[in-house]
């Protein structure tokens, strides 16, 4: 039952209707016994803006954002997390009572902790990694790679210009690489991540050698529809561990929760389980 003293966050993004993300937190909302709820919301192109000025103040306490508004909503904060800052965009954004919006991006902290829980041995500072593309996700990617402690990324792209641009910004860690050329990085790589939607049934497979791969490379894709993308299924093919993006959309939920509702989600409830189910799987 909504009251008057209900907590209200939400996720904000066009399209917003496929997302997981009510599920996840009205989920751990229940189970924790807050009053609290999560919803979601769908500004049109120029709405954006208008949406966030709207819940200055703090009527709503916080919303996560995705596509296409990421960028945006970091423009938008009056400060920003050094995660926010480093990935040029922020998805998620807390209102605070006196008006200031502040920006947080936990999507690199949900890459990390879903490669440490699906592949418990690999470790940041094991040896180089890969991430393929040179969007705002692969830009979020590098950064928290190289704040964990990986002593290279090679950023793939088909592209070079804009992968180069992101190298500039982040440091010479990161190295960019035109696709054609992306063999030694394969070669040398202890992961390789897909950041592009290239992973997407509707937008076809990537074209990448992961057979180049060394035994024991965790390969990971942020796309989680489908659960098993074409570049996953290659992969688990070649024997390499995998890494899914149901995962780090649920470890990416976790601290965005504790932003929102003042406490970490309870362990009780498998919102994995809830998020397969919902997927039909």
């Amino acid at each position: 039952m909504i009251t008057g003293h209900t907590v209200v966050a939400g996720v904000v993004g066009r399209p917003v209707a496929h997302s997981l993300s009510p599920l996840l937190h009205n989920a751990w909302l229940a189970a924790a016994g807050i009053d609290g709820v999560y919803v979601p919301f769908a500004p049109d192109a120029h709405g954006f803006e208008r949406l966030v000025q709207g819940f200055r103040g703090g009527a709503i306490r916080g919303v996560n954002v995705t596509l296409p508004f990421k960028e945006q909503a970091l423009r938008l904060a009056d400060r920003a997390s050094d995660a926010a800052r480093d990935a040029a965009a922020a998805n998620v954004l807390v209102f605070e009572p006196d008006g200031r919006v502040v920006a947080d991006n936990t999507d690199g902290f949900g890459l990390l902790k879903a490669l440490d829980v699906q592949a418990p041995q690999w470790s940041a500072d094991r040896g180089p990694v890969t991430v393929l593309g040179a969007g705002g996700a692969a830009r979020g990617a590098a950064a928290a790679l190289i704040r964990a402690g990986a002593p290279k990324v090679f950023l793939v792209n088909r592209t070079l210009a804009r992968a180069e641009a992101i190298a500039r910004q982040l440091g010479a860690k990161v190295r960019p690489l035109p696709l054609p050329h992306a063999a030694g990085a394969f070669r040398d790589s202890t992961a390789v991540i897909n950041a592009t939607s290239a992973g997407l049934a509707a937008e076809g497979a990537l074209d990448v050698p992961l057979e180049l791969t060394p035994d024991g490379c965790v390969v990971m894709d942020m796309v989680y529809k489908p659960l098993e993308t074409p570049f996953l299924a290659q992969a688990r093919a070649l024997g390499r561990p995998v890494v899914d993006g149901l995962e780090m959309l649920i470890r990416q939920a976790e601290p965005s929760f504790e932003a929102f509702f003042g406490c970490y989600p309870p362990t009780e409830v498998d919102v994995r389980a809830l998020a397969l189910e919902a997927l039909g799987l």
